[in-house]
């Protein structure tokens, strides 16, 4: 296991998410979902990041998010590592849109250079042991605090960061109970972390975000 293939959103309704996704951020298969009445309070443990070039790329896609029925946790704003801003879907799921980038150096555009899984973690030490030993390589490493892994040309790039610390970044409560709706596709088995993170082979069903059901 050394690449994430795709991630699968557990969601009430698949169309409603389809839609919104289609709208939003267009993610095509790098993006499934699936049908979960799972109870989940507050803060699922995780965030997903969608990496942009310029200031512009990252404020047309935050808007088009919310057009289509997202909650803005953070408005889009200018910040001393870049600008950007996070929204929360209507499936709850949260999604931080971002650049190093301060300038624009052309027009808008809606490309995405990158998809980052931030896993929340209650220690980081311990989940980086875990996915080492399941073939993972580390590509970037602050301590305790956050991990970045090496995941080559996979379609989404895999980070570990503190729990509490990455909802502060989300700028929601740490605190949540129940399912994490969540699956990670690119397993050669399927498994789940220390965090209760499931990770599934590709073989599961679901629907492909952009691609209809």
């Amino acid at each position: 296991m050394t690449s994430i293939e795709s991630i699968t959103l557990e969601v009430a309704d698949t169309a409603a998410a389809e839609h919104f996704y289609n709208t939003a951020f267009g993610l095509g298969d790098r993006l499934r979902l699936r049908t979960s009445q799972e109870s989940s309070t507050g803060f699922r443990g995780f965030t997903l990041s969608l990496m942009v070039s310029q200031p512009a790329d990252a404020k047309a896609l935050i808007d088009a998010a919310i057009e289509a029925g997202a909650t803005a946790l953070k408005p889009a704003a200018k910040s001393l590592w870049g600008y950007g801003g996070v929204v929360q879907a209507p499936d709850g799921t949260i999604w931080k849109v971002a650049t190093s980038a301060k300038k624009d150096t052309g027009p808008a555009t809606r490309r995405i250079n990158d998809i980052v899984l931030l896993l929340g973690v209650d220690d980081v030490a311990a989940s980086k042991r875990f996915y080492l030993d399941r073939g993972l390589t580390v590509g970037k490493s602050f301590g305790r605090m956050y991990v970045e892994f090496d995941t080559g040309s996979s379609p989404v790039k895999l980070a570990l960061y503190r729990r509490r610390a990455l909802a502060k970044d989300a700028g929601v409560s740490p605190d949540g109970t129940g399912s994490h709706r969540i699956a990670v596709v690119g397993a050669a088995e399927p498994f789940a972390d220390p965090d209760g993170f499931v990770w599934e082979t590709a073989s599961v069903p679901t629907s492909r975000a952009g691609h209809g059901r």
